[in-house]
């Protein structure tokens, strides 16, 4: 791709990334407020403590999916990372392997690291 048009998309990604940065703090919050849910809610051995826990991860989960502009700032994210990829030169694509025999994965795997 052509540089010019990296740095234009780069450019229009970091706008978009920076104007998320408040809702992708927010989702983090949120995140952190499952987590907490989740674990205490494992741990606690009292049925109100499990029903409070529970309601804590509840909140937390319908404040992590009602955050759609973090979900456009992640996506924005992975395209600077993408667009930074691509800039350096290294591939961008994910290598996954296709076939599940772990000698045809091990001689895969050999080969890349005696490259």
């Amino acid at each position: 791709m052509n540089k010019f048009w990296l740095v234009t998309l780069g450019i229009i990604a970091g706008i978009v990334a920076v104007s998320n940065v408040g809702a992708l703090f927010a989702l983090a919050v949120a995140t952190v407020v499952v987590y907490v849910g989740v674990h205490y809610y494992l741990r606690s051995l009292s049925t109100w403590s499990k029903v409070f826990w529970a309601a804590v991860g509840v909140v937390g989960a319908v404040s992590a999916i009602s955050n759609v502009p973090a979900l456009i700032g992640l996506a924005a994210l992975a395209g600077l990372w993408m667009i930074y990829r691509k800039w350096h030169g290294q591939s961008v694509s994910i290598s996954t392997l296709k076939e599940s025999d772990p000698f045809t994965n091990f001689e895969y795997e050999w080969n890349k690291l005696t490259k």
